[in-house]
């Protein structure tokens, strides 16, 4: 019997957040190795359920049409939605949870016997596979003030904990982790922004550019105001000539700052909401500058430069800030330009000069993509697992 490498998210399934593209990108990743890879996460409540299905509920099959589209997941990989029947998680309680749920009931009965090794966000999944004799690899990407059970964490089946950013490593040690068994890993891209689209970039630049508008500048992550949106406005504010587009966020966002855009008069931004991956790698080409801006402040020791990788496997030229995670890239030819946080009328000038240095090129700069690819979502896999004990790594399908 095929045992499984099992990613877990205990979230439904597809949802825009970043914490899930990654986490659908690595089993994605670990799938396209050669793995037996199988990502589980929690069916939506809404949906029908066949009372068979509680009593069979891992089912792993290839990923449906929509959620495949919207992670750009290949076909090698398969994927299981847990069923959440009545009462898990429409009532409060310990013992109508989904954690309980899984950790008590499918875990032990269901995944269990199909799991070589699991890989998870999630510390109650983590526990529930030590304790039933699989290895696990957990990943903690933000500062939380969570003590790690000393019987886990010194357990020699606890192989690796991946986090993304040194402060965040530090506080995972002082909160009980051993500093052996704690990794700083920079997240993955999709290898689908690598492939040019040049099609539907040009598309793109049609709908997009409006009242004789030449240039477009492109922004692709949170709509939140740390990762520097409200600052991105004050620069469209400066540079009327030019036309700003926003994909991300979710429709109260959206809202919220087309809203702040009308208020400040600034009539040059568009806002895209979610883009399915797909879409989204081909306005990333689209654009004449791509923008990562950010602001100073704690947010800014951790974020995570997925977004500035999946930038430059675009090709497109870029405009970012100059913040702790970010700087060890500043020497590599892969950014056109650097600002400090914070400083709308420098992220203009930024923008200006790029214009001048890095005209527009359909076939992307070949510097960004070759620089990229070592941080592709494959070798981050790879990479982790050479962390575990050889015994309990996933063993490739022949």
């Amino acid at each position: 019997m095929t045992k499984h490498y099992i990613f877990f998210t205990r979230n439904v399934l597809p949802q825009p957040q970043a914490h899930l593209v990654q986490v659908a990108h690595s089993a994605n990743a670990a799938a396209n190795l050669g793995y037996s890879t199988v990502l589980v996460y929690l069916r939506p409540l809404e949906e029908s359920l066949n009372p068979l299905e509680v009593f069979y509920p891992f089912q792993p099959i290839p990923p449906a049409d929509r959620l495949a589209k919207f992670y750009n997941l290949q076909d090698k990989l398969k994927v299981a939605a847990l069923p959440m029947p009545w009462p898990i998680d429409r009532i409060g309680g310990k013992f109508t949870n989904s954690s309980t749920a899984i950790s008590k009931y499918y875990f032990p009965l269901y995944i269990l016997p199909h799991t070589k090794i699991v890989h998870t966000r999630d510390w109650n999944f983590v526990k529930a596979a030590i304790k039933h004799g699989v290895p696990a690899i957990y990943e903690h990407h933000h500062h939380e003030d969570k003590i790690f059970e000393p019987e886990i964490v010194s357990n020699p089946l606890f192989q690796i904990t991946v986090t993304v950013a040194d402060t965040v490593r530090d506080s995972i040690i002082q909160n009980g982790m051993p500093p052996e068994k704690v990794i700083k890993l920079h997240n993955g891209f999709n290898q689908i922004f690598l492939k040019r689209q040049p099609e539907a970039d040009q598309s793109w630049r049609h709908k997009l550019l409006k009242d004789e508008r030449q240039h477009l500048v492109v922004y692709a992550g949170a709509l939140s105001k740390f990762k520097g949106v409200d600052l991105l406005i004050d620069v469209a504010k400066q540079l009327p000539e030019i036309q700003f587009a926003i994909a991300g966020g979710n429709e109260s966002q959206v809202k919220y700052y087309q809203q702040l855009a009308r208020e400040k008069q600034t009539e040059n931004v568009t806002f895209l909401g979610h883009l399915p991956q797909n879409e989204l790698a081909s306005l990333l080409q689209a654009a004449d500058i791509l923008a990562h801006p950010h602001c100073a402040g704690k947010e800014a020791t951790f974020t995570s430069p997925l977004k500035l990788f999946d930038y430059m496997a675009s090709g497109t030229p870029i405009v970012a800030t100059e913040i702790p995670p970010l700087m060890e890239f500043k020497t590599a030819k892969a950014v056109a330009a650097w600002c400090e946080p914070d400083n709308p009328i420098q992220f203009a000038q930024c923008l200006q000069q790029v214009w001048q240095t890095h005209p527009r090129k359909i076939e992307g700069y070949a510097d960004s993509m070759d620089f990229v690819q070592q941080f592709s979502c494959e070798n981050r896999i790879s990479k982790i697992l050479s962390y575990v004990e050889e015994s309990m790594r996933p063993v490739p399908i022949i």
